[in-house]
């Protein structure tokens, strides 16, 4: 019998996961935005620090006495902060690439990447179960990413789609190796601990990738600055820890399962504030993607009761 405590605290992760997956289906647009005057690892460190600026004082307010961090601690918040650095250099640079309402389509085969490696390296299900939902999601990418350039598909879709994919596979690694790390720090310290980790690793790229500490400030219009806080704000302070406190309250499994909300708010975002077309290919690429995460959710819940 479920306590009220236990029903309340399976509604916060519920609603952290739906706000996390619309903010970021906004975000895949507002990065789009502010590629134009920033470069990729320009936008990437602008937004980790401005999301530092938030997160650490936030961590020293609600968290009381700072945490004993281990040797073993610091390895895995290394490793996990790979994860970060993996996620947003890909994203950004893909955009690059391909349209923000393309690329959010593909962000919506999240779940069934996060189950694959999941299947693999954690071996909680196995991969002959979910390889069929996994193959018609691969599918939805292909039909996104196997486009010729047009207007609001990008220069380069195939290695757009290539890029963002590779962001996928970071963000599913994070997710997984959170689960531990998460049994003894929450996730407040996990966001600011590997995105601290992150900006480590991208702070000396910014000698061979940037726009605007060539060109001055000046040059920034106020739409960059607004998208760039966008992602600041909501993108990483406030998404990736909603994500995790969802991670957390309900496991990466159910979780994954939110990011089908990405494409939907992606693809709206796309076609109010970019104009970016919505044909029938993006439509049949956000079937295919939705049709193989319900085919590995599925095939995963029906393992789970019979070994009850």
């Amino acid at each position: 019998m479920k306590t009220a405590n236990s029903t309340s605290s399976v509604f916060s992760a519920y609603a952290a996961l739906t706000t996390a997956a619309v903010v970021w289906g906004g975000s895949v647009v507002a990065q789009k935005v502010a590629l134009g005057p920033f470069s990729p690892v320009e936008a990437s460190v602008f937004r980790g620090i401005g999301a530092l600026m938030i997160l650490i004082p936030l961590w020293k307010w609600k968290e009381e006495g700072a945490p004993s961090f281990s040797g073993k601690d610091w390895r895995n918040f290394f490793l996990l902060g790979l994860g970060v650095l993996g996620n947003h250099l890909f994203i950004l640079f893909g955009l690059e690439f391909i349209g923000a309402g393309a690329a959010g389509i593909i962000i919506g085969a999240s779940p069934a990447i996060t189950a694959f490696l999941s299947s693999l390296i954690l071996k909680d299900v196995s991969l002959r179960v979910i390889w069929l939902g996994c193959f018609v999601s691969f599918l939805g990418v292909l039909s996104i990413t196997g486009r010729s350039a047009v207007d609001g598909v990008g220069s380069n879709p195939l290695f757009g789609g290539i890029l963002v994919v590779s962001a996928l596979v970071s963000w599913a690694l994070y997710t997984i190796g959170c689960r531990k790390t998460m049994e003894r720090f929450s996730p407040l310290t996990v966001t600011w601990t590997t995105l601290m980790v992150s900006l480590m690793f991208e702070i000396p790229l910014l000698t061979i990738n940037h726009k605007v500490l060539g060109s001055g400030m000046e040059t920034v219009p106020v739409s960059g600055w607004m998208a760039l806080l966008y992602v600041m704000v909501f993108a990483t302070a406030l998404g990736q820890q909603a994500w995790l406190h969802g991670v957390r309250g309900v496991g990466p499994s159910r979780a994954g399962i939110f990011g089908n909300l990405i494409p939907v708010s992606a693809l709206f975002f796309s076609l109010i504030i970019l104009g970016e077309p919505v044909g029938m290919r993006e439509i049949s690429g956000i079937g295919l993607i939705l049709l193989g995460v319900w085919l590995v959710d599925r095939q995963s819940r029906a393992v789970i009761v019979r070994t009850k």
